[in-house]
């Protein structure tokens, strides 16, 4: 399955079986049902967000949000005081969702074949 991206998104070809024995992943419900997910961990000198994704079909319920939320509380307990993740270029509407999230541009490059956009955001009250 190619995305807009012109060939399979990296997450699609990730391994979440290892991922969710590392217990880097977390879930979002609905009514008992996995709509959504967040692969996140803490990296020397920042908190790393891998992969955050919501079913389109549950997307008005502000599960996005929640999970940003809950990566940000990580990266609080890690003692990390900033968050640092990436999209694909072409996926346009993530850009500026993660900018109206305080998140700023830090760079573009071209990564395993994926042109992405990195971001990174400072966050408060970390110990």
């Amino acid at each position: 399955m190619a995305d807009d991206v012109g060939k399979v998104p990296a997450p699609m070809l990730d391994d979440y079986g290892d991922l969710i024995e590392r217990g880097v992943v977390r879930v979002a419900e609905a009514a008992g049902e996995v709509v959504g997910a967040i692969v996140m961990w803490a990296k020397p000198d920042h908190f790393y967000i891998d992969n955050i994704a919501v079913d389109p079909a549950h997307r008005s319920l502000g599960l996005d949000a929640s999970l940003l939320d809950e990566a940000e509380a990580a990266a609080r307990a890690a003692d990390r005081s900033e968050i640092r993740l990436y999209t694909n270029e072409a996926m346009t509407s993530n850009i500026g969702y993660y900018q109206r999230r305080g998140f700023v541009k830090t760079h573009r490059a071209v990564s395993d074949g994926y042109r992405r956009v990195y971001f990174a955001r400072s966050i408060n009250g970390a110990t």
